[in-house]
């Protein structure tokens, strides 16, 4: 069976991170290794962690304090490269879970038998379930053929290729496109459910919305290309106003200049697989 190591970014997650570990720990087939990265956490997260580590040898922790001026997206991946760091044990695949969820026993067996039965595999997982009225419900805003940021799972070969995560808002989408790009695919297993126990985007800013338009320009899509798929998800969503702050965010990327996150060629390949599903999603295939 293949080898994992994992990296767990946690900042404050008292209240939810014993959940994940407990899961974590009865897995069918666990982790090599398991870093979390206490980010500057005020709670009694680094506690928790401490205890954990005591009971559990493959679980390590390192103390990081990322910038405060970091938006989600950027803060997450600056504090899963401190835990990435810390991997000494080979893997086969690499994973970045949040601290808020709770993981089926089978979750990384079944992910590991998609990895050893697909070469071509580069980012493989789940799908997250919300609470909702007592009830655990399907929370997936985006298309069926993408995994969630809160639990990516990673081929070595992948992981290395697109020589790891973009520390900028939008990563978990870039990672994807980027993967695509060199030649893997992205698998996502429905069967594995995975309960994440906060709600999304519930700490989102003002100004964390603005920046979704923002990852968009970095991502070179064109204008028709990202008001589109800010339309969509304003749609789905049923919020008028993330159609307006994603606008708001791409303008002003456009006339301060800001840095792409991807070459020219990296670019072009994003546009035309883009437009690639808007055609086949319009002619029904």
């Amino acid at each position: 069976m293949l080898k994992y190591s994992v990296i767990i970014p946690a900042h404050n997650e008292a209240q939810f991170l014993q959940g994940l570990l407990d899961s974590l720990s009865k897995q069918s087939l666990k982790p090599d290794q398991a870093v979390i990265v206490n980010d500057n956490s005020t709670d009694t997260t680094e506690n928790i962690i401490d205890d954990y580590q005591t009971r559990f040898k493959w679980i390590s922790k390192v103390n990081s304090q990322t910038e405060d001026f970091r938006l989600p997206g950027s803060k997450v991946v600056a504090a899963f490269e401190k835990g990435l760091a810390q991997i000494q044990q080979p893997y086969d695949f690499i994973v970045k879970l949040d601290a808020d969820l709770v993981l089926p026993e089978n979750y990384f067996e079944k992910v590991a038998q998609t990895f050893e039965n697909h070469p071509k595999a580069g980012v493989v997982g789940g799908f997250a379930y919300e609470l909702e009225k007592g009830k655990w419900a399907l929370n997936h805003p985006m298309g069926k053929d993408h995994v969630r940021g809160a639990f990516k799972a990673y081929s070595k070969a992948c992981f290395e290729k697109m020589n790891g995560l973009r520390c900028s808002i939008g990563w978990d989408t870039m990672d994807e496109l980027l993967a695509q790009y060199h030649g893997f695919e992205v698998i996502t297993l429905p069967e594995l459910k995975v309960k994440h126990l906060r709600p999304t985007g519930s700490s989102y800013s003002k100004k964390a919305k603005h920046m979704q338009g923002q990852a968009m320009y970095k991502m070179r899509y064109s204008l028709s290309i990202a008001f589109l798929s800010m339309a969509k998800v304003s749609l789905k969503q049923k919020k008028p106003s993330y159609l307006w702050d994603s606008m708001i965010g791409y303008f002003k990327s456009y006339f301060d200049g800001t840095q792409r996150e991807v070459t020219k060629a990296e670019g072009k390949f994003i546009r035309n697989y883009r437009w690639k599903n808007i055609f086949q999603k319009i002619s029904g295939k």
